[in-house]
């Protein structure tokens, strides 16, 4: 049963990354992107992160410092997707940490995590 609701997850999030995906990649066309620790460390500094985004497959001390610098700072942080993918969709290969720069991508991006997550329940 478990393997079944785990292909489920799966499906659920493959039918409805696209929006996601379109998101992401406009983001990054329109330079509201930003990807790297030490880049997203400086814009959380700066109070120019709206949106960090953390990919699954970060390590675990990636993960706790810029939470921990997000929540300080009042950054919304979400950890979701792989490294492969979203480096895939904005184009900045090799990083697990991105940044989103503008409040109504943000916005916009965090809802539909929101709702993937939840329909993948």
């Amino acid at each position: 049963m478990e393997s079944s609701k785990k292909t489920e997850n799966r499906e659920a999030k493959g039918a409805l990354t696209n929006k996601l995906s379109g998101l992401l990649g406009f983001a990054a066309r329109s330079r509201n992107i930003q990807a790297g620790y030490n880049t997203t460390l400086d814009l959380i500094r700066k109070n120019r992160a709206k949106l960090v985004l953390i990919t699954e497959d970060a390590s675990e001390g990636t993960r706790e410092k810029i939470s921990q610098k997000c929540s300080s700072a009042g950054a919304a942080c979400v950890v979701y997707g792989t490294s492969e993918d979203v480096s895939k969709i904005t184009g900045n290969a090799g990083n697990t940490v991105f940044c989103v720069t503008d409040k109504g991508f943000a916005e916009a991006m965090n809802s539909e995590i929101d709702r993937i997550r939840s329909e993948g329940e």
